[in-house]
């Protein structure tokens, strides 16, 4: 395979001649003007040599090596390097011959990135607003925060458009950062951010255990508390025990911090605290966010403590509209396992305390619509004429269901019933899990779309002939990944600004044509992330490729194991990238550990089997499907569970499945409350797009809720079918 290489690896002849050959497919726009010879297996092993230089640091390396980089198609990426390297040193008008040098590159606006933060963080101003307007991929937070501290700085009046701004970037920068940091206390000074909006940063970033960003958001409001930060961040229960009293704002602040720490930890513990102590001490707003963490870290105990628990500390709150969007999604996730049936009152209420954004997030979009379905009161026949077609009915009226013809009743639809629909409609789709499982809320399944229509030969010349698509595939075959995937992308979602200064890429038919691109080469994983951003021109052969069918259909199907559940896996797992190794150490199609893989093979009788065996494609399928059955088996055939285990290991779905006599609960509402953001993730897109893959391999509708079932304590008369599965 062309696209099989390890970085780092040593390149044999037949890996560099197969990467000039790509290269000689290159357009003149992507190669040298000079007719330089740096293309080739020793131009190429010179670029891979300056990529190992860049990243260990070393300057004068990369200095000496540039000049026999000129002329190669990865000629940006090594005089980006060079300059990236020493960039503190640079002067402004070496920045500009390179901005000059690459105009319209991914390497010239990743510098003028770099360039831009080292002049914000030397508050030069004047240079930062003359280049800014030429920044094209406007994604780093740190970044618009500075900008958005110059527009501050030129016209005051703009204050309070800005403040909201500030605080969301700031809010979701997890470490301290120079940028927002500057941006928040010059509004804090200006009177457009609160104190208030300040702690609630520190707060965040104590939960997040990031006590840096903690003292740095304090530093802003209360300097002579910053130490007391460091002191609660050591030990917490050390701090709140040695005090006892807060009278002020600020001591009453730092407590709140403390109990913050403490909750993170230890959710009884700080409750207790909050009871014995310092809950009378508090505002209502510091209690409020109190009890709040204390119920979403409950909350997240899935398997081990009842929802109730968690529901009781909620209860607590008088005010959910003091509680962060993360406590709120807590909340509503432990009102979904509340018992037999969720517990859609405080669920709802959690929902709509939301913010907007949240709010319209697919996940609590479905879950609103399903709880005013399952609260509202029934439709109501009357027998009132019908309107005709000439006659409309009057505004704000119910929605009502009418018969084709003659003066029938009519049903009215309760308004809240005709909410609900309005919202599963808003998003129902084949494209992600709710957007299935709304589909099937409406009455419909899971189908293929129609192919849109074909490329022509003027798209696929266009992509062809695209020099970023050529400059990231090549990287991507000498095995600079990472720098591969990011030019690329940068080609397909960033090159531009929109009319409106927005971030803006290709339309539709050349993300078709860029994917195709992609697919035709085999680089799987660009072809299906580029085909996933069409917003109407949809190519399921392109998003859901299912390259080694031969190999994955007989392996699944010898074994009992359904061909889609494994393609919805390898899909979620490697986008089919056979080198991929993940930094934990799982490697090839399916991302199997070395140390699953060995126990795997001992159990399936794979004689001779040794790990460097696992990057070969036949043994890595045969050993990520075997292992996947007998996690399939030993967690009673729930796919939702067996995909959790992959990810996460079998001991985790198994405690997280409760105790007996514990509820049993739809799969949706469990993969839900899984307590890792990356397995919930994960679950969810796995049974998404197994359900994709069945339509594809079967040609018929599918349904995502029959294969989701529901997740329930084990039979504790059964015996465990492998007690040792790793």
């Amino acid at each position: 395979m062309l696209y099989k290489f390890l970085f780092g690896a040593v390149f044999s002849a037949a890996q560099l001649a197969a990467a000039t050959l790509l290269m000689a497919s290159l357009p003149g726009p992507a190669l040298a003007q000079n007719g330089s010879s740096a293309n080739g297996s020793a131009g190429d092993s010179l670029i891979v040599e300056m990529n190992k230089a860049f990243r260990r640091g070393d300057k004068a390396r990369l200095t000496q090596l540039l000049p026999q980089a000129r002329g190669h198609a990865l000629e940006p990426w090594a005089a980006y390097w060079e300059l990236k390297a020493r960039l503190m040193e640079a002067s402004a008008q070496e920045v500009q011959d390179f901005l000059g040098r690459y105009p319209g590159t991914y390497q010239e606006d990743r510098l003028r990135n770099d360039w831009l933060l080292l002049l914000g963080q030397r508050r030069d101003w004047a240079a930062f607003a003359a280049e800014y307007p030429h920044y094209r991929m406007n994604d780093d937070k740190e970044l618009r925060c500075y900008a958005l501290l110059v527009e501050h700085l030129k016209n005051p009046a703009l204050d309070p458009q800005l403040a909201d701004e500030v605080r969301k970037n700031w809010y979701a920068q997890k470490d301290a950062d120079d940028g927002c940091s500057a941006a928040a206390e010059r509004l804090v000074g200006a009177k457009n951010l609160t104190p208030q909006d300040v702690w609630q940063k520190a707060r965040l970033a104590l939960e997040a255990n990031r006590a840096r960003a903690a003292s740095a958001a304090v530093q802003i409001v209360a300097p002579e508390a910053v130490a007391m930060v460091a002191e609660l961040n050591a030990s917490a229960i050390k701090f709140l025990t040695g005090k006892h009293l807060a009278l002020s704002k600020v001591r009453r602040e730092i407590i709140t911090l403390a109990l913050v720490k403490m909750a993170a930890s230890d959710a009884e513990g700080a409750a207790f605290q909050m009871d014995s102590k310092w809950a009378i001490q508090l505002s209502a707003e510091e209690r409020n966010w109190v009890w709040g963490l204390i119920g979403k870290q409950t909350a997240t105990r899935l398997g081990t403590v009842a929802a109730s628990d968690a529901l009781q500390y909620f209860a607590r709150v008088s005010q959910d509209s003091d509680l962060s969007d993360d406590m709120l999604a807590w909340k509503a996730r432990a009102a979904l396992r509340a018992g037999t049936r969720p517990g859609w009152p405080p669920l709802l209420s959690a929902i709509n305390a939301m913010s907007d954004e949240a709010r319209k997030e697919p996940t609590w979009t479905y879950w609103k619509a399903r709880a005013l379905l399952a609260t509202a009161p029934p439709n109501s026949p009357t027998n009132t004429p019908t309107n005709t077609p000439n006659t409309p009915p009057p505004p704000n009226s119910p929605a009502t269901v009418t018969a084709p013809r003659g003066p029938t009743p009519t049903i009215t639809i309760a308004p809240q019933r005709a909410e609900a629909l309005a919202l599963l409609q808003s998003i129902a789709s084949v494209r992600g899990f709710y957007e299935q499982l709304a589909l099937e809320e409406l009455g419909q399944k899971i189908t293929v779309p129609t192919k849109p229509a074909p490329l022509t030969a003027e798209e696929k010349e266009a992509a062809r002939l695209n020099p970023a698509l050529n400059r990231g595939a090549y990287a991507i075959a000498l095995g600079l990944r990472t720098e591969g995937v990011r030019e690329w992308n940068y080609a397909t979602n960033l090159h531009r600004r929109g009319v409106s200064g927005e971030r803006a890429g290709m339309s539709d038919r050349e993300l078709l044509a860029a994917a195709q691109f992609a697919c035709d080469r085999q680089i799987w994983d660009r072809c299906i992330n580029t085909s996933e951003r069409t917003r109407t021109d949809i190519d399921f052969e392109q998003r859901f490729p299912m390259p080694f069918r031969d190999t994955v259909v007989k392996r699944a199907q010898g074994i009992s194991l359904d061909p889609a559940y494994v393609y919805g896996l390898i899909r979620q797992e490697s986008r089919f990238i056979m080198d991929a190794r993940s930094g934990v150490g799982a490697s090839g199609l399916m991302q199997v550990m070395p140390a699953t893989a060995r126990w795997t093979a001992r159990k399936i009788g794979l004689d001779g089997f040794t790990p460097d065996q696992i990057n070969d494609r036949d043994t890595n399928i045969t050993i990520g499907t075997a292992y996947l059955k007998l996690a399939l088996d030993d967690l009673d055939g729930s796919m939702a569970m067996a995909a959790a285990a992959y990810n996460a290991g079998p001991g985790r779905p198994r405690a997280w499945r409760g105790q007996a006599g514990g509820p049993v609960l739809d799969a949706a509402i469990w993969a839900e409350n899984v307590p890792f953001g990356e397995t919930r993730d994960y679950v969810k897109k796995v049974l998404s797009n197994t359900t994709i893959y069945a339509a594809i391999l079967t040609g018929q509708p599918q349904s995502l809720k029959a294969r989701l079932g529901t997740v329930g304590p084990r039979d504790a008369a059964l015996p465990e079918p492998n007690k040792d599965l790793p």
